[in-house]
């Protein structure tokens, strides 16, 4: 009888963690792509925020963005239709460092995770860009995509700029 209890419980365990897991899943494919991929056209005023740490990545892939015309790059994050944000590392929301020392990501809605071990230097070793696209309004990620950093034959710094062609395609 011992036997069988701890069986259905570990059965409702295996069922319940399952079923959390798999939340989080559902909540994030629950806006359709196509509504996200029209509010990405209709934008008119962009902020670019290079948080990539190595200036010409970013350089090149602001002016692939003026080249491409379709959006009115703007200095006032606050009045953006949409944030452009290239970086190393993937969008949790935002960085934060506590008065201890220990990092961590706070997300849209404030909720903070705290770093196992204190990451200080989150821009290396590079790896990957990323391009994001953020709702300003909530902080949430509406586009996302990466590029291998780029080398001898692609360029080293047309990480950004291959991003931002990636997207083109995508609007169009």
């Amino acid at each position: 009888m011992r036997t069988c209890c701890i069986r259905g419980i570990s059965s409702v365990f295996i069922a319940a963690s399952v079923l959390f897991a798999s939340a989080p899943l559902v909540a994030i494919h629950k806006k359709d792509p196509k509504v996200i991929l029209q509010r990405i056209r209709n934008a008119k005023f962009v902020f670019f925020d290079d948080q990539t740490g190595a200036n010409a990545t970013g350089l090149k892939a602001f002016e692939e963005m003026k080249r491409w015309g379709k959006y009115q790059l703007i200095a006032d994050r606050s009045k953006a239709d949409l944030i452009f944000m290239l970086s190393a590392d993937r969008y949790k929301g935002g960085y934060v460092v506590f008065s201890g020392g220990q990092t961590g990501t706070i997300d849209g809605g404030g909720k903070i995770d705290e770093d196992r071990v204190p990451i200080f230097t989150r821009a290396a070793p590079v790896r990957c860009a990323y391009l994001t696209i953020i709702d300003p309004s909530n902080g949430e990620e509406l586009w996302s995509a990466s590029r291998q950093w780029g080398g001898l034959l692609t360029g080293f710094d047309s990480a950004g700029a291959r991003l931002v062609r990636k997207l083109k395609k995508e609007v169009k």
